[in-house]
């Protein structure tokens, strides 16, 4: 008996493009995956309202959708507005009682209103500065991946991450977290998966983790 496709929607992190996702694989006898991408935010747009709109890039009824980081708040919001089969946020936080104390601070003082996000439009100026194999290393990494470099996308952005008012998980929700997570620590972090040695950019450097577990998560096997 043959059974229906699954389909697997997923969402870049804040400024990166869809491939981060390029080392993961699902069978496609059994799953359908799509590249969601960053569409740049309309002046003063709710998060509500920008989750709706890209809501509008989802052909399939009853999807999952995966999201990381910043892209795990997103989806979240996405869920709001359409029915889906299950929720899975990587990097991220369910709740903003899981946000770290800097960013609080940040919502708190408004300070976030003057980070110097104008700069991260031009990385190549950046390549002059760095020393060292690993430094180029990084800013070519910086390049392939942060590629949403429009400074009133990450103002806004960073906003909506900062000042985000869920105070309840979602229900149908999977939150995988790594215990070296920088930006968003575990510490604050009540309840997920946590994958050992992970970090924040862990879909990309433990993908072999998630091509494994992302199918039993979907279809509510358990994960050793």
């Amino acid at each position: 008996m043959s059974q229906d496709i699954i389909h697997v929607y997923f969402m870049p992190g804040m400024a990166a493009n869809s491939s981060i996702f390029e080392y993961i694989e699902l069978a496609e006898d059994r799953f359908k995956i799509h590249l969601l991408e960053w569409i740049i935010p309309e002046p003063k747009e709710s998060l509500s309202a920008y989750a709706k709109r890209i809501c509008k890039e989802i052909k399939e009824e009853n999807p999952v959708l995966v999201g990381v980081s910043f892209g795990g708040i997103l989806v979240q919001e996405m869920s709001k507005h359409i029915k889906t089969r299950k929720i899975i946020v990587i990097s991220s936080v369910l709740t903003k009682y899981e946000l770290p104390k800097r960013m609080k601070l940040a919502k708190a003082t408004k300070m976030y209103k003057f980070l110097p996000t104008h700069l991260v439009q031009d990385f190549e100026a950046y390549a002059k500065y760095t020393f060292g194999d690993k430094a180029t290393k990084r800013v070519k990494l910086y390049k392939k991946y942060l590629s949403v470099r429009d400074k009133n996308y990450l103002d806004w952005a960073i906003e909506q991450v900062v000042c985000w008012e869920q105070k309840e998980p979602l229900p149908n929700t999977i939150h995988i977290h790594g215990k070296k997570d920088a930006v968003f620590p575990i510490q604050y972090i009540t309840d997920c998966i946590a994958i050992e040695g992970g970090t924040h950019i862990m879909i990309l450097n433990k993908f072999k983790w998630f091509n494994e577990n992302l199918p039993k998560l979907i279809l509510g096997d358990n994960v050793a």
